[in-house]
């Protein structure tokens, strides 16, 4: 994509952590066609391999590990795994959108304590490692990727959208907490996208695409640009803030 020098990544190395979405290998893919080197911590080896695989034909220092983020000694050792290829980190993406569906009345406690380790607590772990990092350095980007469903309710949803809107609190959070550090904290909010080229016309058969205000779903390099700027210098008086790409999902009533 064309890149405005005032938003060139080149020089920055970015952390991105994902709990299991689909867009991981698309959000590593924009950050090092900025210009980053990106270290991936992905709780599932799989989300890794493609992760690497989108990275292959792109300049820069790329690696990453296959974690479970699930306690302070978990997201130690993948810090030192960074620290064994980086001297500094300038930007996290967080990504934890690991979904789950399932009726309020079905949901067992131990389901329920998963998904929020997976999205909420993982986040909360990497979040704390690196802003320490970046509170002594003076300087950071931290953008947490998460679903429109922060805001929203949804049918066998519960959850999921707790977790969600406990990522966005804690994005607006550590927004005013580390903002006199010069870190800035902000999310991009997802609606429905799929990887895959379908025509529109087709995609409008779905009832659920018919109920999304621009009628069709979205793509995951829809995500690219805004990612890029908010990961960058330019984003300089924007914190705290979520920013939906979601084709009008959250305006809808």
């Amino acid at each position: 994509m064309p890149l405005l020098p005032q938003y060139s990544l080149a020089g920055k190395t970015a952390i991105l952590y994902s709990a299991g979405g689909d867009e991981a290998p698309f959000l590593a893919q924009a950050l090092a066609e900025a210009g980053a080197s990106v270290f991936a911590i992905c709780r599932r080896q799989e989300t890794l391999d493609a992760v690497s695989e989108s990275l292959s034909n792109e300049p820069g220092r790329h690696s990453g590990v296959a974690a479970v983020i699930d306690s302070k000694g978990a997201v130690d050792a993948a810090m030192a795994e960074f620290r064994g290829r980086h001297e500094r980190v300038d930007i996290l993406v967080n990504d934890g959108r690991s979904m789950f569906a399932r009726a309020a009345k079905e949901i067992w406690l131990d389901d329920w304590d998963e998904v929020q380790s997976r999205n909420v607590r993982s986040t909360f772990l990497i979040s704390q490692a690196v802003g320490s990092e970046m509170i002594g350095q003076g300087y950071g980007r931290i953008v947490n990727i998460i679903s429109g469903l922060a805001e929203r309710g949804m049918i066998n949803g519960s959850a999921f959208s707790v977790s969600q809107a406990g990522l966005l609190a804690l994005t607006r959070s550590l927004a005013v907490e580390w903002g006199q550090h010069n870190i800035r904290v902000n999310a991009i909010g997802v609606g429905w996208t799929t990887a895959e080229d379908i025509p529109v016309e087709e995609q409008r058969q779905e009832q659920l695409v018919r109920y999304i205000p621009v009628r069709q779903k979205g793509q995951p390099r829809d995500i690219g640009p805004l990612l890029v700027y908010l990961c960058s210098e330019a984003c300089d008086y924007t914190t705290g803030q979520p920013v939906y790409v979601d084709g009008g999902l959250n305006a809808h009533p």
